[in-house]
């Protein structure tokens, strides 16, 4: 008779045991967000290599911000011209020859505009001249005559900083032209390693060694075709 009571409330205290532990609530486990969360976490491994540039498309991004050091004008010409001169890069004995004067002229052109100057009237009219050593010799004269000519036209003479900038500038015109399709199809349609290598390195060399002159030689002249500062306005 003893044992079985002692049966039946060992039973009766599993039984409560149980209930009890069935209300007390469980925390949820979500496996869906530990995983979104290892997901958020980058792995270095899994990171995405990132190519490297090679040396032609160097060339090109430092040819295209040297380009902008350039007269707008020229550059414009040298775009439109150049695939028409060269027939898109199939050059035959007349056509390179031609090409090449081109080249001369417009090159030419980028040494001249580096000595053009401007300035601006009492009425607000902008004048353009060429700087001479004496001074600034001005285009519309009688214009700008009329506008009200600066008394002190010497002060545009011509410095050592324009010969610098004019040669700097006929270099990056020459990095421009070696980096061109059409140029390069018409003069070397089908070069050699080591002339490929010469025409992807040249240009580069000349970018950084331009842009550390420019930087170190800089000029306060507003040619044809040169942005304008406000503060010589």
């Amino acid at each position: 008779m003893d044992m079985s009571l002692r049966a039946r409330s060992t039973i009766s205290k599993q039984a409560s045991t149980s209930s009890d532990a069935s209300e007390i609530p469980l925390l949820h486990t979500d496996n869906n967000n530990d995983n979104n969360n290892n997901n958020l976490i980058p792995d270095s491994s899994e990171r995405p290599l990132v190519p490297r540039l090679s040396i032609s498309q160097r060339a090109l991004e430092t040819t295209a911000n040297l380009a902008n050091l350039l007269p707008t004008g020229t550059l414009l010409a040298f775009q439109l011209l150049i695939p028409i001169f060269t027939n898109n890069g199939s050059c035959d004995t007349a056509t390179r020859p031609m090409t090449l004067i081109l080249l001369a002229l417009l090159a030419f052109s980028c040494f001249v505009a580096c000595f053009t100057d401007s300035f601006k009237a009492p009425d607000g009219q902008i004048y353009y001249g060429l700087a001479t050593f004496k001074g600034l010799w001005i285009f519309d004269y009688n214009a700008a005559t009329a506008s009200g000519v600066p008394s002190e036209l010497n002060k545009y003479r011509v410095g050592f900083i324009d010969l610098v900038h004019a040669v700097l500038s006929v270099l990056v015109f020459v990095a421009v032209a070696l980096r061109d399709k059409n140029v390069v199809s018409c003069y070397y349609p089908s070069p050699n390693q080591e002339t490929k290598q010469v025409l992807d390195v040249v240009p580069i060399g000349i970018g950084v060694i331009c842009s550390l002159l420019f930087v170190v030689f800089p000029t306060r002249r507003h040619g044809i075709g040169f942005p304008v500062t406000p503060d010589r306005r």
